[in-house]
């Protein structure tokens, strides 16, 4: 991964990154599928939505982390990650066609996939596309997936396109539930994400 050097040594702190109990596994019957598509036909059309929290990313070896915004207005999008003790930040916006990477020593990065230009800029490897799909607990269009449930019937672990989506927590009260916790991994990759707001417009 490539020096993140706005963040400082403070940001290589494995938070987010702490180990776990084993959750619940369980394969899905005719009820459980049943009652994932039906949040899955409700939070389809959901393309208006921002969501506050932290983010944590890691390589294996370095990372970076902070609080964070995410905000959804159809292929709209602008994520906002603002680093701890130094209070530096960047911002990526744009859409399927156009991505901006701003808040860089070197300057504003330019380019058609947001995926590359955080490879390229921050040595990041975040699914964007899919994870849009994954926040809110749904299977990403395209690739196969394979779910399994947690005891409270929700989805716990989702496989996709190389990419395990551990879901840890879920806020319940909500009609339909929406995850809290999500951590993808692809080794040697972690994306981790501790969601502590949600709001749909």
């Amino acid at each position: 991964m490539k020096p993140i050097t706005w963040y400082g040594a403070a940001l290589l702190l494995p938070l987010l990154l702490t180990a776990c109990a084993p959750a619940v596994r369980m394969q899905g019957d005719a009820g459980l599928l049943a009652a994932q598509r039906e949040r899955e036909h409700t939070l389809s059309g959901a393309e208006h939505w921002s969501l506050q929290g932290r983010l944590g990313v890691s390589d294996g070896r370095d990372g970076g982390s902070g609080s964070f915004s995410w905000t959804q207005d159809g292929e709209r999008y602008e994520f906002v990650l603002r680093a701890p003790v130094t209070g530096k930040s960047f911002r990526l916006s744009g859409d399927a066609h156009d991505a901006l990477l701003e808040g860089l020593d070197g300057g504003p990065l330019r380019g058609a996939d947001a995926e590359a230009l955080m490879r390229k800029a921050l040595g990041w490897e975040v699914p964007l596309r899919e994870l849009r799909a994954w926040v809110l607990g749904l299977r990403a269009d395209g690739g196969k997936a394979e779910i399994r449930f947690g005891a409270n019937r929700l989805p716990s672990l989702l496989q996709q396109d190389g990419w395990s989506v551990d879901y840890r927590a879920w806020d319940e009260a909500r009609d339909p539930p929406l995850p809290t916790k999500v951590y993808a991994a692809r080794p040697p990759y972690k994306v981790r994400l501790s969601i502590e707001s949600w709001q749909f417009r």
